[in-house]
């Protein structure tokens, strides 16, 4: 029997049923999410944006109506700029009483993960709430502690049984702020309940009446989106091969396939596949249409590579080659990596990642061994062009993630990276195989350049016999009296074993794709291994690739426009880590918002500073004392605490550390004492830091074997990353030894764990005395030495944390670098306590310790 209450109106089932679904999705027993009935409607709308760190983090956006939460899951979250239009996919409602949640979801359950309450507080809807959701399209007034003014919430296509894609973005009013000046998400990362914030229009000025015009506004489904006819026929983007690295800035990296790019047109819901070249394929490639018909678009363009995958999970241009001449189309496969246009949009100018995001989701559930999805990677250049080649794959492709979609146009935006030189050719000519009757010897390759055709050198490798064979025979169906190029610039030697007479001249008309070297100065390629015959390019557009350098870009057009600071930052868009592109804005906001977490490490300690004017890259120097280029705000110290030296530094608050940031410094290394009892250490450091060719699972292993004698010892130690290759372990003491003592109980320390497990430790340090073991760096207990301070950012590619964790942690760690500027802040908003909370309570002394050791 139902135990559901009596319903009193239509309007009221519907609520309750919207619920039913959410409590099936629901293990109650397992969950402390609340099971909720709906709620009776009341004057004053509540709404709530949750964080969720789920296998995605991403933030639930819930407006209150007719006694439910109306939600949808935002993953990057609202943004105050009217430009930037964010993917908000409509689930299922929620009860009113899920606004006030706040915990763990546990794993295996829906939606398992962390969820704080990040802003809360009424709406007000514009117009008919109901009719707009019947519309796709809602308007709003929020009064949050985080969120005012208009916003917007638009479906962009049909709902299905798979998803309902809304797009959320603030409506231009009195509240907009450029996302170039201000990120909310950024700037307050954390929970509304743990840190109250009060309303933003009582902090920031309140108004409430917004304007016809700003409720009634175009709505468009992406950020530069608009309303066109489908085309008839779309020319492909095209990527700049270039050299070394792409410029400093936002990039995406995908595999570079090795097959025949194809461009799926699809109008009312029937699919036509062209080639790069302009050929309508459909009737080639009838399987893949069929399953495209089955992703239930009506129109629009999708941009991929069509493959063939081989057994190791590579792509295999000869094999794609059989599958269209032999072994049939079945086995091809399509990666979709683009969608210039959907349902009536044009979203060329939309920038890539929302497009995307928008193509991801567009195929979430739908994908198979046919229709695949192109992911990117979020490494740098450098580690995914080497993975990319020691997989024996093609190169990678670069774009800029906030790239538009520029059809026909090769661009800056989209970069090839290879791993070996590759290119398409026209072939001239061809010779005999010596001993192989039948069989194409090698063949005669060259270019348009200069208006006409030139000769670029010969490929007589890359094919076997039944090859060779199908080469020659159609060659021979092309063969001319007449050379395309002058013969005379074609020398003996310069291919194959040739004499004068031997070549064979042919029209100008079959494309093959070459490896090869390099090229020689005059023009020709070397060490040609030949990977097949494109049938998608036409012999005319075939010219020579030619690798470009791109320039770094200044510090002016890194980014548009400054972001706002607490400090007035020069050079905000200047990049520091050319791997990531974190720019020096990205450094200052980092350290302004881990200031809470970070200063009780610095407080009254004396501190070293590691300044990178020309980011980590360039030149890095230490400053431990005040100097011509003096920070505002950093605290000098009594000189007399250490005699013989320039004063000591502290940095005593927030504001002095956000300027250090602003005035170039990276690292905050801190000393082992506080200033007041400068001669008696607080704490010991043990670093362990791993030789060559020691694995991330022996650095885990050896922090527990350090705290493993520590607590024989009686020695209770504290763990944190070092923010590089290795791991922290930290003794809190009771000042009451001095540093030589310190010292001396730490090398005793490290020699005792290189004497008992040798082969995992050595208490010599220097990169020789450590290839495949741990130096547990003991040094840093000296007078004067120092140790990267907590939180402290790290000057390595990447810009690794140190960070405090708790000793239950440590399996979960990927690396001495597992968090970065980019991603700690957020994972902090999700901490319920400090995991050091008792280290500044704790007390310690050494004396037992060294006597157990100094009798061992």
């Amino acid at each position: 029997m139902s135990t559901r209450p009596a319903r009193p109106s239509a309007r009221a089932e519907a609520s309750e049923d919207a619920l039913h679904r959410y409590r099936t999705k629901r293990d109650f027993t397992k969950t402390q999410e609340p099971p909720g009935l709906a709620a009776p409607p009341r004057k004053d709308l509540s709404f709530v944006i949750q964080k969720h760190a789920a296998s995605r983090l991403h933030y639930d956006f819930r407006l209150e109506l007719d006694g439910v939460l109306l939600s949808w899951a935002v993953p990057k979250g609202p943004c105050y700029d009217p430009k930037e239009k964010r993917m908000a996919i409509h689930v299922e409602d929620h009860p009113v009483s899920y606004g006030g949640f706040e915990g763990t979801i546990p794993p295996g359950q829906y939606g398992a993960g962390t969820v704080i309450v990040w802003d809360r507080g009424t709406w007000d809807p514009v117009s008919d709430p109901r009719d707009g959701m019947r519309k796709g399209k809602l308007v709003f007034r929020l009064h949050g502690e985080k969120l005012a003014g208009l916003w917007e919430l638009v479906r962009i296509r049909k709902p299905d049984d798979k998803q309902d894609p809304w797009m959320l973005f603030k409506k231009r009013d009195e509240w907009v702020r450029p996302l170039d000046e201000y990120d909310v998400v950024r700037a307050l990362p954390d929970s509304v309940i743990a840190k109250p914030l009060g309303l933003v229009e009582a902090r920031e000025g309140s108004s409430k009446d917004g304007t016809t015009s700003h409720q009634t506004g175009q709505s468009t489904t992406l950020t530069g989106a608009v309303k066109a006819r489908l085309p008839a026929t779309l020319a492909p983007q095209k990527a700049t091969l270039i050299k070394g690295s792409p410029p400093a800035g936002d990039w995406i990296y995908e595999i570079k396939f090795d097959g025949y790019r194809i461009m799926a047109r699809i109008d009312a819901g029937k699919v036509k596949l062209i080639t790069s070249g302009g050929h309508d394929w459909t009737h080639k490639l009838k399987p893949l249409a069929a399953e495209l018909e089955q992703l239930g678009i009506d129109s629009g363009w999708l941009d991929g590579e069509a493959v063939v995958i081989d057994e190791d999970g590579r792509t295999d241009f000869n094999a794609l080659q059989n599958a269209f001449t032999t072994s049939g189309t079945e086995s091809i496969s399509y990666f979709l990596f683009d969608i210039p246009f959907l349902g009536g949009y044009d979203l060329r100018a939309a920038p890539l990642y929302a497009r995307k995001q928008l193509l991801k989701q567009l195929l979430e559930g739908r994908l198979s061994d046919r229709v695949r999805y192109s992911d990117e990677f979020p490494a740098d250049a450098g580690a995914v062009v080497q993975a990319a080649c020691a997989l024996k794959l093609e190169g990678v492709i670069a774009k800029r993630r906030d790239a538009p979609y520029t059809s026909g146009s090769r661009t800056e935006t989209w970069l090839k990276l290879k791993c070996k030189e590759r290119q398409e050719f026209v072939v001239l000519g061809f010779s005999d195989r010596s001993g192989a009757p039948g069989e194409v010897g090698a063949l005669l390759l060259g270019y348009h350049e200069g208006g006409g055709l030139v000769y670029g050198g010969s490929v007589g490798t890359g094919w076997d016999h039944p090859t060779g064979v199908a080469l020659r025979k159609a060659l021979e169906q092309l063969r001319s009296d007449r050379p395309s190029v002058d013969p005379t610039l074609i020398t003996p030697g310069r291919w194959s074993k040739r004499k004068p007479g031997d070549e064979h001249w042919v029209k100008p008309q079959m494309v093959v794709e070459v490896t090869f070297s390099e090229w020689t100065p005059d023009g020709k390629i070397r060490h040609a291994t030949f990977q097949g015959v494109r049938k998608d390019k036409p012999w005319t557009a075939i010219t020579k690739e030619h690798a470009v350098t791109l320039a770094q870009p200044g510090p002016a057009t890194t980014k548009s426009k400054p972001k706002a600071s607490s400090v007035k930052v020069s050079n905000p868009g200047r990049v520091i880590d050319p791997t990531t592109g974190l720019t020096k804005l990205d450094l200052v906001r980092y350290y302004e918002s881990v200031a809470e977490w970070m200063l009780p490490h610095l407080k009254g300690r004396p501190v070293s500073l590691v300044r990178g004017p020309q980011g980590i890259t360039g030149q890095l120097f230490f400053q431990k004392h005040d100097d011509k280029l003096s920070i505002p705000g950093m605290k000098e110290l009594d000189p007399a605490l250490w005699p013989g030296h320039a004063a000591l530094l502290e940095v005593p608050n927030a504001q002095a550390l956000a300027n250090a940031a602003q005035m170039n410094v990276i690292e905050f290394h801190t000393w082992n004492s506080v200033a007041r009892n400068i001669d008696y250490p607080d704490r010991v450091v043990f670093d362990l830091d791993p030789g060559e060719g020691v694995k991330w699972n022996r650095v885990q292993e050896a922090a527990l074997l350090t705290r493993t004698l520590l607590e024989e010892l009686k020695l209770e130690a504290w763990l944190k990353t070092s923010g590089g290759k290795g791991l922290h372990v930290v003794v809190p003491l009771g000042q009451k030894h001095d540093y030589e003592t310190v010292k001396r109980f730490s090398h005793l320390m490290v020699q005792h764990l290189a004497r008992v497990i040798p082969d995992r430790f050595v208490a010599k340090s220097g990169p020789a005395n450590r290839v495949g073991k741990i130096f547990v760096d003991y040094l840093r207990n000296g007078h004067g030495q120092t140790t990267a301070a907590a939180y402290s950012a790290r000057s390595r590619p990447g810009l690794g944390v140190s960070v405090p964790v708790a000793w239950e942690q440590l399996n979960e760690l990927k690396s001495g670098a597992h968090w970065t500027i980019a991603t700690l802040r957020d994972y902090l908003s999700f901490r319920q306590e400090d995991p050091w909370k008792a280290y500044f309570k704790k007390r310690q002394t050494i004396t037992q310790a060294l006597r157990l050791l100094t009798s061992g």
